[in-house]
């Protein structure tokens, strides 16, 4: 591996911070005023993959001016309100210095959501996004930082959107790609620093994909090395997601015991961050695995100090992974943990509220939390209301290609077979097969 260089660049100008767009998101954090820019978005048919990254490299100055996508999107939500009124610099003013910009300067119409951009995805997929701003592979850059973190961010959405499925062998190259930009570069401490940490998320997100898809080996795999490039790093946000989502890969691996080990070493983790919603996730990890060794008093105060934790509120030190983490996913996660316990009315309850509260952004958990429902409802002896749950969810599977949803109707479908004379049964298992 390159040794880093510390030594700071004399011809990067400094960036201001804008202040004018940090008095818009008001008390919102981070994440929450991201949601609402994608809500804004879908309500004028746009499409943004906003995230609390993007927020604060907008608060912080770095992007000086939006695409045009987001440039109606922000007009949209503020009506009356010109660039200048919300803090960006004039559109000309940042193309006029663009051919003669240091290369370590950050422009939004390069790298946030630009056609040419969304086009590579689209065609090459994320590996295509990792490798297509690299000019020169022996002199790393901010830039290529910021195509790694492009990366993560649209394998998220994509997954958010559409599922696992199809994308892990992808996100794999995009993997490879980044360490190899750790491993063959020379770069600063701070380029250093952007691309471990980059690199350990997407990491995590190759190792979702194949949890998500089964291949649970691969996950626990991927999912250890982003936990080693975290404590290469020192990075204690990244540690605590890589043991969050070993957490919840033992628990569905059966392995219990291990599941609340990942899960305290996670919270232990956290606690150097000041984030009491990624607090509440991790105890929901572990009342996952505690619902798993049959320790049902162990997993009620689990999820009892994971609804205290959440009952804090959000706060500007949530990871910027956490944007799925809300009220749904609480109901959801708690659904799994009723249903672990053999409780199926209250996981139902439970898997019902998660449908409901669900951001519409999220189609892939709207289905994962629909096929629970359905789950839940079947081994609660509710045929008709269980086949009309899955029905429901077997409507979305156009969108969303998920093993886990799959594996979750079937269980379904076998659980309904003795009430295949009822007609709404009848049709979810002949749609179903």
């Amino acid at each position: 591996m390159a040794s880093p260089s510390s030594s700071p660049d004399p011809a990067r100008p400094a960036t201001m911070a804008n202040a004018a767009f940090r008095q818009l998101r008001g008390d919102r954090s981070p994440n929450e005023f991201a949601a609402a820019v994608r809500r804004s978005a879908r309500e004028i048919n746009e499409q943004v993959s906003c995230d609390a990254r993007y927020i604060g490299r907008v608060e912080a100055g770095e992007i000086r001016c939006p695409n045009y996508a987001y440039e109606r999107v922000f007009r949209h939500m503020f009506p009356g309100l010109s660039l200048g009124d919300l803090g960006f610099a004039p559109r000309e003013a940042v193309r006029g210095r663009r051919g003669g910009a240091p290369p370590q300067e950050t422009y939004e119409s390069e790298f946030e959501e630009s056609d040419v951009l969304r086009r590579v995805f689209m065609t090459g997929g994320p590996v295509a996004i990792a490798t297509a701003l690299v000019s020169d592979p022996r002199r790393v850059g901010v830039n290529d930082v910021h195509a790694v973190e492009e990366a993560v961010r649209h394998i998220r959405l994509h997954d958010d959107r559409h599922g696992a499925d199809g994308l892990f062998e992808q996100a794999g190259r995009a993997l490879r790609t980044a360490y190899r930009l750790l491993d063959g570069g020379a770069y600063s401490q701070s380029v250093a620093d952007g691309l471990y940490a980059g690199a350990g998320e997407l990491a995590v997100s190759v190792g979702w994909l194949a949890h998500d898809s089964g291949r649970f080996g691969d996950a626990r795999s991927y999912y250890a090395e982003a936990l080693a490039t975290a404590r290469v790093a020192g990075d204690a946000a990244l540690e605590a997601h890589a043991f969050c989502n070993t957490a919840f890969l033992a628990r569905d691996a059966g392995r219990p015991h291990e599941a609340v080990r990942a899960a305290q070493a996670a919270q232990a983790a956290a606690k150097r961050l000041a984030s009491p919603r990624l607090l509440s996730l991790l105890a929901l990890r572990e009342a996952g695995g505690r619902a798993g060794l049959g320790d049902r008093t162990g997993c009620e105060r689990a999820l009892s100090r994971a609804q205290s934790l959440f009952g804090r509120g959000p706060s500007d030190a949530d990871p910027q992974w956490m944007t799925f983490f809300g009220e749904a996913e609480l109901a959801g996660l708690e659904a799994q943990s009723w249903a672990a316990l053999g409780d199926h009315r209250r996981a139902a309850d439970s898997a019902r509220r998660a449908v409901s509260l669900q951001d519409p952004h999220f189609t892939r958990n709207i289905a994962l939390y629909g096929a629970e429902l359905s789950a839940n409802l079947a081994a609660g002896n509710r045929p008709d209301e269980a086949a009309a749950a899955g029905s429901r969810v077997l409507d979305l599977l156009g969108r969303v290609q998920s093993s886990r949803v799959r594996a979750l109707l079937t269980t379904t479908a076998t659980r309904l077979r003795p009430h295949h004379q009822a007609t709404a049964v009848a049709d979810f298992l002949g749609r179903q097969r």
